[in-house]
């Protein structure tokens, strides 16, 4: 997710999209004295190269995780591509109970259910369940789905 973990992989995504925006609009006030074009242009360079970012995140993990539905047989793999409903996806693949979402509402909880539904993922992919567990470890997150959609 992905409930929540197929939400944290789209916020994974997101989140340094939304969060350079923010920056942007923090730093507006110190452009508003002397607005110039240049300081213009480097704004608009940082929001179209995190945007860039974020769309390329976005489209990797819609295809790791199509690929893992398709290679585990479940149903829809195309829900990877449907931002609310791949975390539904997710819980199909780990064979977790859809009520499961609630869960990735309540704070704390949801990072905890995304670890235990990114090890069902794992199981379901024949691979060690601590492949889910890696999913904390910065960096190596981003490894974790393209590894398990694609290695044999």
């Amino acid at each position: 997710m992905r409930t929540l973990p197929q939400r944290r992989s789209i916020l994974k995504v997101v989140a340094p999209s939304v969060l350079a925006g923010l920056a942007l609009l923090t730093a507006v006030p110190v452009f508003a004295d002397a607005p110039t074009a240049a300081q213009a242009a480097v704004m608009g360079v940082m929001f179209l190269f995190m945007l860039v970012i974020g769309i390329g995140a976005y489209i990797y993990m819609g295809l790791a995780l199509s690929t893992i539905a398709k290679k585990t047989n479940t149903e829809n793999p195309w829900l990877a591509w449907v931002p609310v409903a791949n975390v539904i996806l997710m819980l199909n693949i780990a064979k977790k109970p859809l009520w499961w979402i609630v869960l990735m509402l309540i704070p704390l909880v949801n990072f905890v259910i995304a670890i235990v539904v990114w090890m069902a993922i794992a199981e379901a992919r024949n691979k060690p369940n601590w492949w889910g567990i890696l999913l904390i470890v910065p960096g190596v997150n981003l490894i974790v789905p393209g590894y398990l959609a694609w290695s044999d």
